[in-house]
Parts: C-alpha cells; sequence; structure tokens
C-alpha cells in the first residue's frame, strides 16, 4: 500500500559564502581534514541548480531532468553516477604527499637541513651525511606511522553508513547518499538531512532548519509553489537544500544538484581544511609550546656560552641545534597517531567506531553518561504483543487503525520503509499478517506527520464506501487528553501496562471531512479506540555493563521519552534501586540552579523534550566533569551537540548519527565500557611518553649545557645527539602495546601541563646528577679524550633515558607489580644493546665513537641500576604530594556545524572544481 502525500537575485557563490561568514553559518565546515579536494563534474545545464529549478513548475522540473514522479530505473540511476560522478564534495582517502608534508615542515628539521648543507660546503661532509640520514630516519619513521593512522581512519570513515530513501523502480529503496544523482527523487522524513538539492514535488507540513547555510535558527516553511527569479537562497520555498535538517513534516523532492553543484557544496568546496582542536589536541599543543620556550632557553644560551668561548661557529650552530632537537620528542605525533590507530582499530574490532581518531581520548575522559533506555538498557528489539481494545471496538479493529495510522512507506513485499520502530514492530508482527488483507480498499488521503511536542501521528482514511475518518496514534497521555471520554478501565489497563513496563501507543479515531489539509487544530473531540502494547524487555547483561561503567568511575543516568513509571521499572529491574525520577514538567518548574542540585539525586528524567535533554546536560557539564549523551533519535541531536562527547549507533537517524562523535555497532553499555577502557588507555601510554621524554631529555640537555661550561670541547657531536635522539625516541613506537594499569583506567584523566611541568623539574635533574656522575667517572677516572668522552655519555645517557621507562610507565613497582609489554621491554633492551655496541661496529669511526673499556660497562650497569632504584624513590615522594589535577572545560563551539560535510564524502578521488563564474 502506497501512501500519497498532500502536498531579490540569487547570489552568486562567491557572494553567498561572504554571506554565511559574516552570518558565522559554515564556520565549522573548517573542521573537514585539509586531505580533502572538492568537486565533481559539471551538471546537467537544464536544471540550473536549486535557484533556477524553483523558479520553475515541479513537472516542469522533473522534464527537464528526464525522471518522473516514479524516480529514475535503476539501470538509469548506474549510468548517472559512472557520467556524473558521486554526490560528494570531499575525498577522505590517505594522502602520501600531506602526510609526508606534515613530518617534513618542522622549522627545527629545516634548520638541521640548512646545517647539514652548510657543513657540507665548509669541508665537515661526514656530518652533513650523518644529519641528512637521522633527519630521514626520523622523518621516515614519522611518516611510516601517520601514514598507517590516515589509513585506519579512511576505513573507519567508511564504515559509518549515510543512507536516504529514494524512488527507483517505482517503489522505495534505501541507498549510500553518495550515490544519490540529479533526476532522482528522494523522501524525506523528520529528522533526515537532506542528502542534494531537491525541487520539492509534494509536501506534508514541511519545515527545515537551514541555519548550516544561512545561520538563521528558525526553520524555514516549504511549499511546492514556484517562486519568482532573483529570489534569495534563504527563500526558496521550493527547494529543500543539501545539508539542511528536516525540522518537521514530511516531503518528496526530485534531486536537481549534487555534490560541489549543490549550494552546500559550493560552500563546502571553497573552506579550509584546518581541522577544530579537541581536548586532547589542545593539551598536545599547550605542551608543544611549553616545550619551544624550554628548547629555545637551552638552546640560545648554548649557542652564547659556545660562542663565546671561541668555539667554531658552525659547530656551535649544529650543537645547538641539535639540542633543541634533542629536547624535543621528535616522534611525539608518531607516537600518538600510532597509539590512535591501534587504539582504533581495537575498539572497532570492539565495535566502536569514532570520526575521528583524536576523539578516542575524549571518550576515556568520560565521567558521566546520560542514555536512553531503549537498546542500551532494554533489548531494543521491540515486539509487538496484543491489542486492548475500550468498549465497542474489537482488538483487531485496534490493530487495523494501528497499521493505517503510520508514516512508513510500504514497499512491493508489504515491509514498511522509513518508519519508526514501532510501526516497523506493528507491521513485522504475526497478528499483522493476518490483517493486512483486512486493509483492502482503504485509502489514506492525509497525513500529519509525528513530532516531539504532539507526540502523535495523524491520518486521514477513506473507506471504499467514501466515508472518511480520522485515526491519531501516540503517547498516551496526549491522546487521551484529547479524547471526549476515557474508560476507567482503560485507564487501569494503561496503568497495568506501565508498572509491567511494557511500552504502550494509544490508538483514537473520529469522523472528518473527505477534503482539506490536516493540522494539529483537527486533533481534538477523538474517541479512545484502544491501545497497542509493546515488549522491549532488560538486557541480560545490562546489569552487569552498569556495574562495569560504576567500576570506571561513570555516573549513568537514563533519559527518555517514555513513561517515568516504566523507566523506573527497567531502572529497578537492573539494580538502580536508589533512582531519583523527574519528568519534563517537574523540570519546567525549576532554575537552572535549582536543577542542577536536583540532578545530582536523579538518576531518571522521563517524558523530556528534545530541549529538555539539552538542558539537562548543559547544566551537569556546568556541575563539573566530561558528559557524554548516548542517543539514536531525532530527538536526541540538541542534547549529543551539548555534550562533550555525543555517542549514537549504526542504525541511529541522520541527524543523530551527524552530531556523535562516536558510532557504536551494537547498542550496547557493555561495548560502550570497552570504548571507554581503550580510551583511557590510549591516553595513559600516550602521557607515558611524554612524561618520559620531557624528563629525560631536559635532563640530557641540561647535562649538555652545563658540560659545555667547563669541558674543553663539544660534551658530544651534534650528529651523535641526534643519533641518540633517534635511537631513543625509536625504542618509544612500542608503547603504544603497552597495558595500563587498573587505576590509569579507573578514573578519567586529563592534559595537565603544571603537572607534566612538575615532573619535568623534578625527575630531570635526577637524569643531570647521574650524566655529571659519568662525566666524572670519564675525566677523573678513564681519562677519557675527546672521542672517548663523547663514546661513554652516548652510551650511558641512551641507557638511562630508554630504561626509565619501565619506572615512569607506571605508579607501582615495575615488574613485580606491573608487567610491561613484551615489544616494550624487547625494543628498550634491543635499543641500548644496539647503541652499547655502535662503538665496537665498521660505523664508529664514522660516527665519531671511540672503544671504550670493559670496566666502563660494568660501571654504567651499576649506575643505571642506581638511577632507577632513585628514580622509584622520587616517584613516590612526587606523587604523594602532587596535587589533583582540576581537568579544563572544552569550548564546544559550533562543531555540529563542522561535521555536516562528512556525510557527503567519498574515497574516490575527485577533480579539480569548475572556475566559479
Amino acid at each position: 500500500m502506497s501512501v500519497p502525500l498532500s502536498g531579490g537575485r540569487s547570489p552568486t557563490p562567491v557572494q553567498l559564502r561572504a554571506d554565511v561568514f559574516r552570518r558565522g553559518g559554515v564556520q565549522g565546515l573548517r573542521d573537514w581534514p585539509a586531505m580533502v579536494t572538492a568537486t565533481v563534474p559539471t551538471r546537467p545545464p537544464a536544471t540550473g541548480g536549486a535557484a533556477a529549478a524553483a523558479t520553475r513548475p515541479a513537472a516542469e522540473a522533473l522534464r527537464d531532468l528526464g525522471a518522473t514522479e516514479g524516480g529514475l530505473s535503476s539501470d538509469e540511476a548506474a549510468r548517472r553516477l559512472r557520467r556524473w560522478g558521486p554526490n560528494a564534495v570531499h575525498s577522505h582517502r590517505a594522502r602520501v604527499w600531506l602526510v609526508l608534508w606534515h613530518q617534513m615542515r618542522s622549522p627545527l628539521l629545516g634548520l638541521l637541513l640548512a646545517a647539514a648543507v652548510v657543513s657540507s660546503f665548509v669541508g665537515e661532509r661526514s656530518d652533513a651525511l650523518i644529519i641528512g640520514v637521522i633527519v630521514a630516519l626520523s622523518v621516515g619513521l614519522g611518516f611510516v606511522n601517520e601514514y598507517r593512522a590516515e589509513k585506519t581512519a579512511q576505513s573507519l570513515h567508511a564504515k559509518v553508513r549515510h543512507r536516504a530513501v529514494v524512488l527507483r523502480d517505482g517503489r522505495p529503496q534505501e541507498v549510500e547518499v553518495t550515490g544519490l544523482v540529479p533526476g532522482d527523487v528522494v523522501e524525506l522524513r523528520l529528522g533526515d538531512i537532506v542528502p542534494a538539492d531537491l525541487r520539492l514535488l509534494q509536501v506534508t507540513g514541511l519545515e527545515c532548519s537551514e541555519s548550516v547555510l544561512t545561520g538563521e535558527s528558525l526553520p524555514v516553511v516549504k511549499d511546492t509553489a514556484p517562486v519568482r527569479a532573483g529570489t534569495a537562497l534563504a527563500e526558496l520555498s521550493g527547494c529543500a537544500l543539501m545539508g539542511t535538517v528536516v525540522h518537521s513534516g514530511s516531503g518528496r523532492g526530485v534531486v536537481v544538484a549534487t555534490g560541489a553543484e549543490a549550494e552546500f557544496g559550493k560552500i563546502a568546496a571553497g573552506l579550509s581544511g584546518h581541522q577544530t582542536e579537541t581536548e586532547f589536541q589542545v593539551g598536545l599543543r599547550r605542551f608543544s609550546m611549553l616545550l619551544v620556550y624550554v628548547a629555545g632557553a637551552l638552546t640560545t644560551s648554548i649557542f652564547v656560552i659556545n660562542v663565546a668561548l671561541h668555539r667554531p661557529l658552525i659547530d656551535a650552530l649544529l650543537f645547538s641545534l641539535a639540542i633543541a632537537v634533542g629536547i624535543t620528542p621528535q616522534l611525539l605525533p608518531a607516537v600518538v597517531s600510532t597509539s590512535l590507530a591501534a587504539g582504533s582499530r581495537r575498539m572497532s574490532r570492539r565495535k566502536v567506531l569514532v570520526k575521528r581518531l583524536v576523539c578516542i581520548e575524549d571518550l576515556g575522559d568520560v565521567d558521566v553518561l546520560f542514555t536512553d533506555k531503549t537498546g542500551t538498557l532494554t533489548q531494543g528489539r521491540i515486539d509487538f504483543m496484543r491489542a486492548v481494545p475500550v468498549d465497542g471496538t474489537s482488538a483487531e479493529e485496534v490493530l487495523r487503525l494501528g497499521l493505517l495510522c503510520t508514516e512508513a512507506e510500504v514497499d512491493d513485499q508489504g515491509r514498511p520503509v522509513g518508519g519508526n520502530p514501532l510501526d516497523a514492530a506493528l507491521w513485522e508482527s504475526p497478528a499483522a499478517a493476518s490483517e493486512r488483507s483486512a486493509l483492502g480498499g482503504r485509502k489514506r488521503v492525509g497525513i500529519l506527520p509525528f513530532d516531539h511536542e504532539r507526540r502523535m501521528v495523524s491520518v486521514t482514511v477513506t473507506d471504499p464506501d467514501g466515508v472518511t475518518v480520522l485515526i491519531t496514534k501516540g503517547a498516551p497521555e496526549t491522546v487521551l487528553e484529547r479524547c471526549t471520554e476515557v474508560p476507567e478501565t482503560a485507564r487501569r489497563a494503561l496503568e497495568a501496562e506501565f508498572a509491567a513496563a511494557n511500552r504502550v501507543v494509544a490508538v483514537a479515531t473520529r469522523p472528518a471531512p473527505a477534503a482539506g489539509t490536516l493540522t494539529a487544530a483537527d486533533e481534538h473531540d477523538l474517541s479512545l479506540a484502544g491501545l497497542l502494547v509493546f515488549l522491549d524487555p532488560p538486557k541480560s547483561d545490562a546489569a552487569a555493563a552498569l556495574r562495569r561503567l560504576d567500576t570506571l568511575g561513570i555516573t549513568v543516568k537514563i533519559v527518555t521519552g517514555d513513561n517515568p513509571a516504566v523507566a523506573a521499572k527497567v531502572c529497578h529491574d537492573l539494580g538502580l534501586t536508589d533512582a531519583g525520577v523527574l519528568t519534563g514538567n517537574d523540570l519546567d518548574t525549576l532554575d537552572d540552579d535549582q536543577l542542577a542540585t536536583a540532578t545530582r539525586n536523579t538518576t531518571v528524567f522521563a517524558r523530556v523534550s528534545p530541549e529538555h535533554k539539552a538542558r539537562i546536560v548543559r547544566i551537569q557539564r556546568r556541575t563539573g566533569g566530561d558528559v557524554a549523551f548516548l542517543g539514536d533519535g531525532v530527538n536526541d541531536a540538541l542534547a549529543l551537540h551539548a555534550a562533550d562527547v555525543g555517542i549514537s549507533v549504526d542504525s541511529a537517524t541522520d541527524v543523530a548519527k551527524d552530531a556523535a562523535d562516536v558510532i557504536l555497532l551494537e547498542k550496547d553499555l557493555g561495548v560502550l565500557a570497552d570504548g571507554v577502557t581503550e580510551g583511557r588507555r590510549i591516553f595513559a601510554n600516550t602521557i607515558k611518553y611524554v612524561l618520559m621524554g620531557t624528563s629525560s631529555n631536559f635532563g640530557n640537555m641540561f647535562s649538555a649545557a652545563g658540560a659545555s661550561l667547563f669541558l674543553p670541547f663539544l660534551p658530544m657531536l651534534p650528529s651523535q645527539i641526534l643519533l641518540n635522539n633517534l635511537l631513543y625516541d625509536s625504542s618509544q613506537l612500542a608503547i603504544p602495546t603497552d597495558e595500563a594499569d587498573e587505576e590509569q583506567v579507573r578514573r578519567p584523566a586529563h592534559w595537565d601541563i603544571a603537572f607534566i611541568r612538575r615532573f619535568m623539574v623534578c625527575f630531570g635533574p635526577i637524569s643531570s646528577l647521574f650524566d655529571f656522575l659519568t662525566f666524572a667517572v670519564m675525566l677523573g677516572v678513564f681519562h677519557a679524550d675527546a672521542a672517548q668522552f663523547h663514546t661513554g655519555w652516548f652510551v650511558e645517557s641512551l641507557a638511562t633515558q630508554t630504561l626509565v621507562i619501565f619506572a615512569i610507565r607506571t605508579r607501582r613497582i615495575p615488574f613485580w607489580r606491573s608487567r610491561p609489554s613484551l615489544p616494550l621491554t624487547l625494543t628498550a633492551l634491543g635499543v641500548v644493546a644496539f647503541g652499547a655496541a655502535l662503538p665496537v661496529t665498521p660505523l664508529a669511526h664514522v660516527l665519531g665513537f671511540q672503544l671504550l673499556p670493559t670496566v666502563f660497562f660494568a660501571t654504567v650497569a651499576g649506575m643505571v641500576v642506581v638511577y632507577l632504584v632513585l628514580v622509584e624513590i622520587g616517584k613516590r615522594i612526587f606523587y604523594r604530594a602532587a596535587p589533583p589535577s582540576i581537568p579544563p572545560r572544552p569550548a564546544l563551539g559550533h562543531r555540529h556545524l563542522r561535521r555536516r560535510a562528512a556525510r557527503f564524502s567519498t574515497v574516490t578521488r575527485l577533480p579539480r572544481p569548475r572556475a566559479t563564474q
């Protein structure tokens, strides 16, 4: 059964972009990665885009596109897709040259390469060659790891599906958004993101939110009438534009422009690829600035000292630059990207997808989770149980009325397409199969779609005798208050179903005129026909998942549009026995301060509107802690935007997936707990590298600065410093494989630059103390010359700064109470052994190394043991005295706008855009 639906001058793209930036409407599109390129080939000239199509009658627009109201055939759609390309504005391919540029753009690397060139001109060609090789290896390691991370991001991106309902071969089908072509006829429903520029053919109460294009917050009413030529973009009432959101109602339109030819695509194609920083990236940037200040101070002072001591200028310059590189954790981006890529692969295996890799750490920061009930605490597999009739109506008739009152289209196999889960459960139930034949002859002539203010859907249906009836179906409270009379038996039956935690939909009717547009004002003087009861029992593993989240320090609160008695019963069955309950009506009586106090003792928020959900999340964020929201419906979009981390599922509505940072392939709190744990593990491993690198590097470079004051030669050659740093960093590339201790994932962790600075200042001098002890041994015991001194300090500094990872990676006693991963252990020990063996290899002469006496290695081994013991003692004192970290509050800004372009992307290489006239 097919349901028939009722139904100044245009700015240039340059002017449009200028107006958009003035209004701030698409500022968020700057978030899309810099790897993107733009657009698809030219569209058919007959359409002229949305502005031109809006001036012509709908039938004429269809004719120009060679289409009909039944849509295209599948063969024709495939032919047009091959000719005109995908409906995409960006490519999310991992691009080799861009990743390489990220590795090469470091100014320090540029200075080193310049110094290497100068060295070759002044005769120090071996130094120039060594520096060049070391820089190439450093860049290569970073490139390989970042490119692997980009490939992982590309793979994850492809797993998030964006679909639209179109008419192909005369019947509704779901297709990928990128597969739309001009001439496709598209169905629009509440919460859909318009997948292309459409000339509207039929509308029913359709309103679209176009703030992504115009910056205006109020939705725009749509119709099918042509507009006059020159009408501004914001007034194209006869078109639905790509990237905008269906705020209410429904509609059908023909695609007139896709990809970069759509108005949204023109803007997206012209924007910068600069990404918005997450909290994790802000922390990285602040940490990098700390290192810049420290490196600048040390490098300048060392250069001045060496020049003042009349050392050769080129040597002083190279040494200073090498010190700057040495204090910088050169492979921090590689370690971070490796951690994120490895973590994303692990999370993907656990059925958790992230839109951007850096969102993994943000997920680990969560300490309050708001979630809906359906599918998380309950099975999410809704089954129709029974129809409960009211006096004078049979159960079969209540069921038939429920089948008729739906927004879903029905395909030629009798399956609903595009409907809500309750409608789908009703249509697919065994009881419905025997009643579908009884619907013959009844025809829907009008429809008023569901919205979250009314919480109902209404249709008008005409039977073979020409009698028309209005059928309303929706939340029992709202339907019953519109009924003229409600028997007490019906109220008792409803209370009994709620007490059993069943989901209930009320169905009511009244006579209606055959003609006329259906409006909300018609939903009055109804007669209650009966109740439709659905079963959605609690998940068997939900209680265990809630306990696990509790052990991770995450407080779970339920936010639902369902009845409070049903929600409270489900929570009680799962062990949330102290669940305080607030309803939407209760929230309306509380100001923000009162609500902030009330949320502390409230676990269930029931019968709440989308605005209520967003307000609850905002208030919770204000009271402290990072907030996540898990939802999959249209009514969850505002709350997803308001949360620190928005979480949705792959089967969610377009708006919900668009607003989310994280997508769950299974709507399961256990899966979410896996994702949180993984996020915290990755953050913990990143901090291990940061703490170790800053303390060890700071100590070694401080030692170099001090040694420059009394040594008649450089304490280490520039090429040796670079090699030392490269070997040390390479050993840490295995950190992402390390496991985190229980206390490292038990609570959220945040970037704390003050903590890192204190750690560096505390443990750096411990490293320097043993460096100066090495200097004393080399000069006082072994009477070392310059070459032997360089070799001895190279071996000792590499051993201490590499092996200290075993102490710094945990607050516990290493190896005994906390074991490192096997790859980390092998790489750390392997690098130390390689560094100790270098003086006896053929490379020793080229690198400026000299043989060391055997007793020196025994001395170094003893010093390393004493050093690690001293670090353990210092670690205990430091953590006992360290003040608690105060997490920063990330600014959310307009990040929901920054994700919209992600829907219209493909891995396909896209040609360059045409020049804009």
